[in-house]
């Protein structure tokens, strides 16, 4: 069974900076470390995507298309079809006075987001701070790595995937989250720490539109419903001071 657009795949990677060969991105956790790239408390393995779903470069979207299960492929990716090229104009000298208002000390290296883009601190000379907000790989030329680890084929496991996709949580359990398919409803009940133990920056909102984008998109359902359910949980103390009470009643 080959690769097909729309199908769920799950597969390995590493992406590497042609010019210089310095690995930016890996799914192998040995490689991350080499590199001195290694995320805490990242899950290293093969990731779930939708081919053709916009989950990675469009070059990869296109040159896993005819692969099969254990295939491999160098896959070489020029700066206009990753992540184009360097831009002068977003390269911008910020007051000082601006960082100060937002009770920041900028220093060279460091990260920000202003008006929405992300941006690197170059320079700081006097009262104006030199940023670069073109991607960190921008004007690069990038050569990745493939190697197809499963097609996807049982519709609750290709759920579960895009739950793992677009959740990330090191302590998801998918083996704990319920999928109820009623004709052309899905209904998904995530597990107790994704569901109420989520990162600070994750928009959990974000997150279930894009799963639910995802089957919309690729499976043949038209409803997509998250389930909460709340129940109240007695400590054990609680418990203790209730039988207390009903004996000193008796």
């Amino acid at each position: 069974m080959t690769i097909e657009n729309g199908d769920f795949i799950k597969l390995e990677f590493t992406g590497k900076i042609k010019e210089t060969g310095d690995v930016f991105d890996t799914t192998n956790e040995e490689v991350a470390n080499e590199a001195g790239i290694l995320v805490e408390n990242k899950e290293y393995g093969p990731i779930p995507i939708v081919v053709g779903g916009n989950h990675l470069l469009k070059a990869i979207d296109e040159a896993v298309i005819g692969m099969d299960v254990g295939d491999s492929k160098e896959i070489e990716v020029s700066p206009e079809d990753g992540f184009g090229q360097r831009d002068s104009n977003l390269i911008q000298l910020i007051p000082m006075k601006e960082f100060k208002k937002q009770g920041m000390t900028p220093h060279v290296g460091m990260e920000l987001t202003a008006e929405g883009q992300k941006g690197r601190v170059l320079t700081i000379n006097g009262g104006r701070i030199k940023v670069d907000f073109n991607h960190d790989l921008a004007g690069k030329t990038l050569e990745y790595s493939v190697v197809i680890s499963k097609i996807i084929e049982d519709d609750e496991e290709k759920i579960k995937s895009m739950i793992q996709l677009h959740y990330s949580y090191p302590n998801m359990d998918l083996d704990k989250t319920e999928i109820k398919i009623d004709g052309d409803k899905v209904s998904i009940k995530l597990d107790e720490i994704t569901r109420f133990d989520q990162k600070p920056y994750m928009d959990v909102t974000f997150a279930r539109f894009r799963i639910a984008k995802d089957i919309w998109d690729n499976m043949e359902f038209e409803k997509v419903e998250f389930v909460d359910e709340f129940e109240k949980k007695i400590e054990e103390g609680e418990e203790q001071d209730s039988d207390i009470k009903e004996e000193n009643e008796e």
